[in-house]
């Protein structure tokens, strides 16, 4: 597939090319600076704004997939969505925060008490994205939220996925990858299982 990641240079975002272009995908890799893009088979970098979804749209024409890998407070999700919208892209993927995940009904893991202040403005920020996209009638969206701890580690293929509950291990430990989440998310391109709705992977 052709597939369009924005912010391919972050560490979700480069894991996401990293695991998308191992797979045989032919990726353009949207970046401010894309000198930052090692050259790699299959991948081609790309200078988008992501605060100018007219420019962002045209570069996001013609692709299967886009993926949306930026900090939440370094973008705006409406012109992220408009960009999204107006490109006609095939599927629309958002690399998500733990923030607004449930860990019980009714209550996101960034309204509890021991959530850490120096996050607390990003997570409720990816909350008014995720919001935004249910809202959409036509856009064919995917939210990914990754688990409360989300690091560097090893691509192992092995994880759970849920839905909007956040997941911990049998230690209480709620945690996944980098490497991981990005298999999670390639594996959803290639196979579409949360069509329009949100899920989760951990431990």
């Amino acid at each position: 597939m052709k597939i369009a990641v924005i912010g391919a240079s972050g560490n979700a975002g480069s894991r996401i090319v990293a695991e998308l272009a191992r797979r045989g995908h032919a990726i353009t890799a949207i970046v401010r600076n894309p000198e930052k893009i090692a050259p790699r088979p299959n991948v081609v970098a790309k200078r988008g704004d992501v605060m100018d979804p007219g420019s962002l749209a045209k570069l996001l024409a013609g692709h299967d997939v886009a993926v949306s890998s930026v900090h939440f407070l370094d973008s705006d999700p409406a012109k992220l969505i408009a960009a999204a919208s107006d490109s006609k892209v095939g599927r629309y993927l958002v690399v998500g925060g733990a923030g607004s995940l449930e860990v019980a009904p009714g209550v996101p893991l960034v309204t509890t008490p021991g959530f850490p202040v120096a996050y607390k403005p990003e997570a409720e920020k990816g909350a008014v994205f995720l919001d935004l996209l249910r809202r959409q009638k036509e856009l064919n969206w995917t939210f990914l939220s990754p688990s409360a701890l989300f690091t560097a580690g090893e691509r192992t293929g092995k994880f759970r996925l849920g839905t909007d509950q956040l997941l911990t291990a049998p230690d209480g430990k709620s945690w996944i990858s980098f490497e991981d989440f990005a298999v999670a998310l390639a594996d959803e391109i290639e196979r579409p299982a949360h069509i329009r709705g949100r899920f989760t992977v951990g431990y």
